[in-house]
């Protein structure tokens, strides 16, 4: 009880340090702050404590996923995978890495649960389980690419400082560039595992078009991920990507010459809302309509880009409705990054600034197709992560 009498005390003053060096008398902080300190005979220890154990494993997590970008840049996930029990040495040798780092990182690892440690051989594993998440690129479960997204939200934190005084946004092409790859990394595991064998075949008569050779357009395409699949999985077809950020097109241009479909795919820089081309028979927009100014103005571009009986798939984040609905692990992973990325985007591009955010749900969705001409809207398909929806005219 004196140590709480003793912290209410601290919290209630502070010394404030002058320009020149010096310091000036005790004050109060700010009435808010004062306030916010309930009476200690008030605190439940045990709530306090449920609170703080999940406030280090918070933290835990945070400094745990810069190890993460260093296992994936570093190939020491993929070092691992299927290599058996390895000293920290053995690791460093295999990947040309120095030992007392790996080693740390290493234990690290095992403290979080990533890999396994044998007290007896002093000897580390990657679990095959893992190794698919963490060291398969082809893998839907490959999940790296999301600490890296991590990596660009750390970043941009001194500019959203400073967007949360002023209300400014932040333009996807300002973020670091780890962003860029770090989203399509993220993003085309779930593509790889949906896109072309649920989502695109949930959607009424649009295989048959693809396959008898369509008209595809990839709006928000990114660096290119979703438009490569379609292209590689239906070969008649003709696609376009459209992205207003000139480092993502170039990107998936040469991604696209790797992949071996730049004959039948067209990168272009262009906004969401004048992009060029019409008579599409499938206008698609990947986890992005929630990111931009005016969804609107998008939906309505759509409508005069299809052909008369074409279709809008329109892939977003899971979420429902209200609020609550999403308080779980998944909508903590949206709303944080739609707090530093997805709302600051919108912000950023231009009037009416809708800010959509992540976690939009299906009644704000259905809205914003209305708003572009569209009669018709359901739910086509879902994962824990998105939900596809589809819109005719």
């Amino acid at each position: 009880m004196h140590e709480e009498k003793s912290m209410i005390t601290a919290i209630k003053t502070e010394t404030v340090t002058t320009a020149t060096g010096g310091t000036s008398k005790p004050r109060k902080l700010e009435e808010a702050r004062t306030v916010a300190a309930p009476p200690p005979a008030m605190i439940d220890s045990e709530k306090l404590n449920q609170f703080l154990g999940q406030v280090v494993g918070d933290l835990g997590s945070a400094m745990s996923a810069a190890l993460v970008v260093i296992g994936d840049r570093l190939g020491l996930y993929k070092a691992m995978a299927g290599a058996g029990p390895l000293t920290p040495g053995e690791l460093a040798d295999r990947t040309g890495t120095n030992e007392r780092h790996v080693r740390e990182w290493l234990c690290a690892q095992a403290a979080g649960g990533y890999v396994a440690y044998d007290p007896l051989t002093e000897r580390f594993t990657l679990p095959a389980e893992h190794a698919v998440a963490l060291a398969d690129e082809a893998s839907p479960a490959y999940v790296p690419g999301g600490f890296h997204i991590a990596e660009a939200v750390m970043e941009a934190v001194p500019r959203a400082l400073e967007n949360f005084r002023t209300g400014a946004g932040m333009a996807w092409g300002d973020h670091a560039h780890c962003l860029f790859e770090g989203a399509e990394r993220f993003f085309r595991s779930s593509y790889v595992a949906n896109l072309t064998s649920a989502w695109i075949p949930a959607l009424e008569s649009v295989t048959a078009k693809l396959e008898a050779g369509g008209r595809v357009a990839d709006v928000g395409c990114g660096l290119g991920a979703s438009t490569i699949l379609m292209a590689k999985a239906w070969t008649r077809s003709i696609f376009v990507g459209f992205d207003a950020h000139p480092g993502s097109i170039e990107m998936a241009r040469k991604r696209a010459e790797d992949a071996g479909v730049a004959n039948r795919i067209r990168f272009e820089v262009a906004r969401a809302t004048d992009y060029p081309g019409t008579g599409f028979d499938l206008v698609a927009h990947f986890d992005c309509l929630h990111d931009m100014g005016d969804p609107a103005g998008a939906a309505r571009r759509v409508r005069q880009s299809l052909a008369p009986d074409g279709v809008w798939m329109i892939v977003e984040p899971a979420a429902g409705d209200r609020v609550q609905d999403n308080l779980n692990p998944v909508g903590r992973v949206y709303y944080s990054a739609s707090t530093i990325l997805c709302v600051p985007a919108s912000l950023a591009d231009g009037e009416p600034r809708t800010a959509l955010g992540a976690q939009a749900g299906e009644a704000r969705l259905r809205s914003v197709t209305q708003q572009g001409g569209f009669t018709r809207f359901r739910r086509a398909a879902q994962t824990p992560f998105n939900h596809v929806y589809e819109a005719r005219p």
